[in-house]
């Protein structure tokens, strides 16, 4: 079994946050009890996915802002806010005030592109403005700079009783460099890297270029690893540079025999899109990774893309029960961590 690299150093996960439109508390408070399950086990972060229009977490700032308050030691993660459904200013000021209250554990990811259905939803988001939206990297650049502190207006100082700032406050002077780009193109790793972002990969790249005409199709993995390389050579922090890397990892050491029957049958009927890019953008999907602890590691350690990095947030599956991501947060956490070699966190 070849060896990974870089040792494995931070251990975290991520969830999307499912709840039933006819009792959304109970979805919600899952996903709060899962951050802190995830603090007792030793996780170093938990993060929470963004979906819009959909029953899952359509506000993952607020909910970490209730998570920041429910724990002390884990770090707290979006993994990805789209940039599309957001005005860059607001949102500054509510990452900055959430990773204030956390005491500087926040980890912001973002993302560009329009909004997904964007032609049914635009005269709803935008009424006024949709034709002239702006969706790519400036969106984040203009984020990036009001979180870093640079000035937003010329105005500061005192105006009757109030007392005026020319940036967002609270500033939150850590957070500037705990903010990740969520890539999956080499034109996104080398604008991350560009930029002094941190680099989320997940279990989706773009199969860019044409295939090399074997039968086996696009590698993943190498892909992968292309835009970790892409990243860090563009980044001033180079070898450096943080990657955190989201697989679909399902450890089955402890499940039942119906949970493991269920986890496998999951994967199946996920593995016929991980043969060939699929649609017009090529995307290309990595198989979720379903075993025992021992057989992860060494599929993670075959793995090229794991070798290079040293931060993983493996991904939980979407439509699993809260008992079953107690027991894959916990062999995660118990077996697969050690088996990568990641030490124990201090008491």
């Amino acid at each position: 079994m070849p060896p990974t690299s870089r040792p494995l150093r931070k251990l975290g996960f991520l969830t999307i946050g499912l709840f039933d439109e006819a009792d959304p508390r109970r979805g919600h408070e899952s996903t709060l009890e899962i951050i802190e399950l995830g603090e007792r086990l030793g996780f170093d972060s938990a993060w929470v996915r963004h979906r819009h229009l959909q029953y899952g977490i359509s506000s993952p700032v607020a909910v970490l802002a209730a998570a920041s308050q429910r724990t002390s030691r884990i770090e707290l993660g979006t993994a990805v806010i789209p940039l599309g459904w957001e005005n860059p200013l607001r949102l500054a000021e509510d990452l900055a005030t959430v990773d204030v209250l956390s005491g500087g554990r926040l980890n912001p990811g973002v993302s560009v592109g329009p909004p997904m259905h964007y032609d049914r939803v635009k005269e709803a988001l935008y009424a006024e403005t949709a034709d002239a939206e702006d969706f790519g990297y400036e969106r984040a650049r203009r984020l990036l700079d009001f979180v870093r502190g640079k000035p937003v207006t010329d105005f500061s100082g005192v105006e009757g009783f109030e007392v005026f700032s020319d940036r967002v406050q609270p500033h939150s002077p850590g957070l500037g460099s705990r903010m990740w780009y969520g890539g999956g193109s080499l034109r996104s790793a080398r604008w991350a890297g560009e930029h002094g972002m941190n680099l989320l990969t997940s279990s989706v790249v773009k199969a860019e270029g044409p295939d090399d005409g074997t039968d086996a199709g696009p590698d993943f993995a190498e892909i992968q690893l292309s835009h970790i390389r892409a990243f860090r050579a563009h980044h001033p922090d180079g070898d450096d540079a943080r990657v955190s890397q989201g697989l679909v990892v399902i450890p089955t050491d402890s499940a039942t025999p119906a949970q493991r029957a269920k986890y496998e049958e999951y994967a199946a009927k996920r593995t016929p899109r991980t043969t060939a890019p699929q649609g017009p953008a090529r995307l290309l999907f990595a198989p979720d990774l379903v075993g025992t602890s021992a057989e992860i590691a060494e599929r993670l350690h075959a793995h090229a893309a794991f070798r290079e990095v040293d931060e993983v947030a493996f991904a939980l599956p979407f439509t699993f029960e809260h008992e079953d991501y107690v027991q894959i947060l916990t062999d995660l956490a118990t077996r697969l961590g050690p088996a990568l070699g990641r030490q124990s966190p201090a008491a």
